[in-house]
């Protein structure tokens, strides 16, 4: 059995994980990061950074490193409402170095962070090696076992750090209870060919019964067909024609690619809960991103919330580590810090589903846009307000911890 020690482990090696582990050995704590996963090529995740997230990479000197990578930029979110389109946010006037959203592969990102990392020479990334339980001792979490390529493995550490998504091992292990805030949707996945005349912009499209979202990603659309919760099975019992011909409803540009679509095994479920721990931590652990808090796909926000919340942990976390005189009220600072904007944005996303999603989803005959979203197509200086809470968030951290 292969035994390690190190002032901090990771388990998941996502947004949240990556970039915690990244700022913790930037500032020179040992720091471990197990994924489960060989790799980090999965499709449907999250795909969005959004200004605040590179507004920190410029920060750490990143930014331009960065967007050499294959990306999509957005400075718009347009939308239609039955027959009324508009713009719903407007990016170009944020005071950040970017006034968009960059689309760019998750893959792509949490690589270009993991190859960061290694620079530094207090990190390690174990892929493959997924946690299987904690090591405690007297109520305090000391470590994790975990199983490798090379067999078990045994990591004991002066903090463990959950940050292994909406099922994450480690929140279970710890016994740590989960309010769940419910969701009317799920979300259905694919993919279809783009033209070199669509439209380069995030496109929402909604009508009486159906909501479909299009993301430009270059030469494709990254599509989602929003469904009311539980309804997978009766879609796909009407059968896969009559499902493209509900895409051709929602966007007829699209009549003469939705065949690419030729069995279900292209079409992916994401069943979508929202929920949160009431407490994010125990003596020795802490959960974050999803871990502590799942994110509707509302707005796409949920990548760069993890994002902040291994922000704010490293700059807490970072000096107590490395003296390791680290205490469990350091990790009740972390939650307290992000406790709040956490709440505010599901607070946002739970509007949103009920007043908006819920209602078109369950309506019949005509829609008729919610009255914000006719103020918003009246009014255009208040796209302002939605580009902020999308792109810049309740509660910004930056990086003020030095580097080693």
């Amino acid at each position: 059995m292969n035994t390690v020690t190190v002032q901090c482990c990771i388990a998941g090696g996502g947004p949240a994980g990556m970039m915690l582990g990244l700022l913790l050995a930037r500032a020179g704590v040992e720091v471990l990061v197990l994924e489960k996963h060989a790799d980090f090529l999965r499709d449907f995740r999250g795909d969005t950074i959004h200004p605040s997230t590179l507004e920190v990479m410029h920060e750490l000197g990143l930014l331009r490193d960065l967007l050499k990578l294959p990306h999509q930029e957005a400075p718009q979110i347009n939308g239609q409402f039955g027959n009324l389109k508009l713009t719903i946010a407007d990016f170009t006037h944020l005071k950040t170095q970017c006034r968009f959203i960059a689309f760019m592969p998750q893959w792509d990102f949490l690589n270009f962070l993991a190859d960061r990392a290694v620079c530094y020479p207090t990190f390690s990334l174990r892929m493959h090696s997924e946690v299987t339980g904690l090591i405690e001792e007297a109520g305090h979490v000391v470590g994790v076992q975990a199983m490798s390529p090379d067999g078990p493995l045994t990591v004991h550490a002066s903090l463990v750090v959950g940050a292994d998504g909406r099922h994450s091992v480690v929140r279970a292990q710890a016994g740590l209870q989960v309010e769940d805030l419910g969701a009317p949707m799920d979300v259905l996945w694919f993919r279809l060919s783009r033209r070199p005349d669509d439209s380069e912009y995030p496109i929402g499209r909604f009508d009486a019964g159906r909501i479909f979202i299009m993301l430009s990603r270059g030469d494709y659309w990254q599509c989602g067909f929003v469904i009311p919760k539980g309804s997978h099975a009766q879609i796909r019992e009407r059968g896969l024609s009559v499902f493209r011909s509900d895409l051709v409803q929602l966007a007829p540009f699209m009549a003469d690619r939705v065949d690419e679509l030729q069995d279900w095994e292209e079409i992916k479920l994401l069943t979508v809960q929202v929920d949160r721990l009431r407490q994010w931590y125990r003596p020795g652990l802490l959960c974050l991103g999803d871990a502590a808090h799942a994110m509707s796909p509302v707005a796409g926000v949920g990548i760069n919330l993890a994002i902040q919340d291994a922000i704010a942990a490293a700059n807490l976390l970072a000096a107590p580590l490395r003296a390791n005189k680290l205490t469990t009220e350091d990790l009740r600072r972390v939650q307290q810090r992000r406790e709040w904007p956490t709440h505010m944005t599901q607070r946002m996303q739970l509007f949103i589903q009920n007043r908006v999603i819920s209602r078109v989803l369950h309506g019949e005959g005509q829609l008729s846009p919610p009255i914000f979203i006719r103020l918003l197509a009246r009014f255009p200086f208040l796209r302002r307000i939605p580009a902020r809470l999308i792109g810049i968030g309740f509660r910004p951290e930056h990086v003020n911890m030095p580097s080693s």
